[in-house]
Formats: C-alpha cells, sequence, structure tokens
C-alpha cells in the first residue's frame, strides 16, 4: 500500500521541526538583550551598574564585567548583516558604526552580594556573535578608528 502525504501534511510537520530552533533562538536573543541591552540609561555612572547588575540578576555572584550597549536595539540586531556589520574573527560580526556602552567592573573584595561597580562610558565599535540574524553574545567593544 502506497501512502502519499499532502503538501498540507508536509509543511505541517517542516514547521513543527523548526518550532524548538526558533523559541530556542529567541531564548538566546533574550538573554544577550537581558545582559548587554539598555536603551536609555538613568545616568552612567557607578550606581547605574551597582542598580543594573542587581536588576538584571548578576549579582549571586557578583559577575566581575559586564557592558551594556545603548541605542535602539534594531541597530544592534543590523550588525548581524551588511546593514551595520561586516565579518570579523572567528565567525563574530563587527559594528561599521560606535555604540555608546557602559561597562561595569565588579570593584574587588567579596562576590557575594552588596556587589559594587565602577562605571566606565565611551563609544565603542562592538563585537558579536550572531545566530540566524540575532545577536546572542557580546565578545567585545574596541576603539573605532580615528576619522
Amino acid at each position: 500500500m502506497v501512502m502519499v502525504l499532502s503538501p498540507v501534511f508536509l509543511a505541517f510537520m517542516l514547521y513543527l521541526g523548526l518550532i524548538p530552533q526558533t523559541l530556542a533562538q529567541n531564548d538566546r536573543y533574550k538573554e544577550f538583550l537581558r545582559k548587554h541591552y539598555d536603551p536609555k540609561p538613568k545616568g552612567h555612572d557607578d550606581s547605574y551598574c551597582d542598580t543594573m547588575m542587581k536588576r538584571r540578576n548578576m549579582t549571586k555572584p557578583c559577575k566581575d564585567t559586564n557592558t551594556f550597549v545603548h541605542g535602539n536595539s534594531d541597530d544592534i540586531r543590523a550588525v548581524c548583516d551588511d546593514r551595520n556589520g561586516e565579518p570579523y574573527r572567528d565567525g563574530l560580526r563587527r559594528s561599521m558604526s560606535a555604540f555608546q556602552i557602559t561597562t561595569c567592573t565588579h570593584r574587588g573584595g567579596s562576590t557575594r552580594p552588596p556587589c559594587r561597580y565602577r562605571a566606565f562610558t565611551a563609544s565603542r565599535i562592538i563585537v558579536i556573535r550572531c545566530e540566524h540574524g540575532f545577536p546572542v553574545h557580546l565578545e567585545k567593544t574596541i576603539l573605532p578608528p580615528r576619522p
């Protein structure tokens, strides 16, 4: 007996196969945003870092260093394609324009809360890892070239 599969059934099965990958990708992008994205920071000082690191659940234990990228999330996503990014080494992407960033560095001492951080703000090129057009990892920031 020969069974003929309808195109609708095949499309449905393909869709089911993509759901877990899409959900996992979405989770990794959301995690990137939680760790590294703050569109409109309220200040750029040490208290900003103390507040944001706690708010974003990076103080149990105290994370050593974390960088927040400010601005528009679409501009960050554009680093994953040719609108605002270019290939970098090891499959990473480098932004073609600079972003405002705040890097929070743990002041030392105990890794148990309360955590205290030192803030560093600058305009930097970002280097990220992308998957399926979404940023999933902030590798580093670098000085933009001089004009």
